[in-house]
């Protein structure tokens, strides 16, 4: 049979949150609900079972459930990524992997440090990489993450360049918070089936202005219409895209401040998520974090802000401070 199409993800693709009911078990109520708003605000893709959803904390059985799951829901809307391998050993991350492709999803993402855990190079890096390549379907389409736990372990080219050529990989979560690095790979990736998300909001704007295909950073978890309006419109209307790519910038640093627990308070509010529970985190993000209400007060209320600035681009009577009046 000729091997099926493979999918593109590109665009805006959050990386999900998993929530937690009070007695510590996926809430998929709660996950469904998520869906549908990251859905509604025009997402493109979504990435399950990452670090943002808390997979190191999951048992496999967990993993599994919740990819299938989202799979399920997602029902091809868009497509689905999942991660999800944890460990260092190379034949649990084979059995890892195996289970998550049979979720279903429309890619299994290889987590870098897990192909390189004790930081020995590239020549371990890729035998290891040529051996989970053997053995994993050679019809499932792969991503590249680099997750920042239990290391950031960042791709060299010719790592990126081995898994280009593979002509294996359709996505990268890029890790690397650097611009020039961003735009190197992008021309390495050129013409290829892989194509490059910069996970960093710092140089969000910057990046898609370079040729990144796309955002995949924890704050699509917050406000991720205001990245794709950035990304799809952002060039038409400089001074808003400056305006608005700096209060995303801003709002992002508070990610320190008790992420994900922050960002399930966000959902709490919303109606979401029925608890802020989390098995990353084991303390009060609210007596560690000071005013960690008000915080989240000022980025919803800056959100809702950019919001309807750019709902008054729609309206023709309506001019930005700094933009030309439409049709004239």
């Amino acid at each position: 049979m000729p091997r099926p199409a493979q999918p593109v993800i590109e665009g805006i693709v959050p990386v999900m949150l998993t929530p937690f009911d009070e007695t510590g078990h996926i809430d998929f109520p709660g996950v469904d609900r998520l869906i549908e708003w990251y859905l509604g605000l025009g997402c493109d893709a979504l990435f399950a079972v990452a670090q943002s959803s808390e997979m190191q904390w999951l048992s496999l059985d967990e993993r599994t459930q919740l990819a299938r799951h989202v799979v399920e829901r997602v029902a091809g809307r868009v497509p689905v990524a999942v991660s999800g391998h944890i460990s260092d050993c190379l034949d649990t991350q084979v059995h890892e992997l195996n289970a998550m492709a049979a979720s279903g999803a429309d890619a299994v993402v290889l987590v870098t440090n897990h192909l390189d855990p004790q930081r020995q190079g590239s020549k371990v890096f890729l035998d290891n990489l040529h051996t989970l390549l053997e053995r994993l379907p050679a019809d499932v389409p792969l991503g590249l993450y680099e997750c920042p736990a239990p290391y950031r372990r960042l791709l060299s080219d010719e790592e990126l360049q081995a898994c280009i050529d593979s002509q294996r990989f359709i996505m990268l979560k890029d890790v690397s918070c650097d611009l020039q690095v961003v735009k190197r790979r992008v021309a390495l990736a050129q013409g290829s089936s892989l194509r490059i998300l910069n996970a960093n909001a710092a140089i969000a704007w910057d990046a898609m202005q370079a040729g990144a295909a796309g955002f995949n950073g924890v704050f699509t978890n917050f406000h991720p219409d205001l990245y794709r309006w950035l990304r799809l419109h952002g060039a038409q209307h400089p001074l808003l895209a400056q305006e608005l790519a700096t209060f995303l910038v801003l709002a992002a640093t508070t990610e320190g401040m008790g992420y994900p627990a922050l960002a399930k308070i966000y959902h709490q509010r919303i109606g979401t998520f029925a608890s802020i529970r989390c098995r990353v985190i084991d303390y009060d993000v609210r007596e560690r974090h000071w005013a960690l209400d008000a915080v989240l007060d000022k980025i919803v209320a800056g959100t809702e802000h950019f919001r309807a600035r750019i709902r008054a681009l729609d309206t023709p009577q309506v001019a930005l401070p700094g933009e030309p009046r439409h049709g004239g």
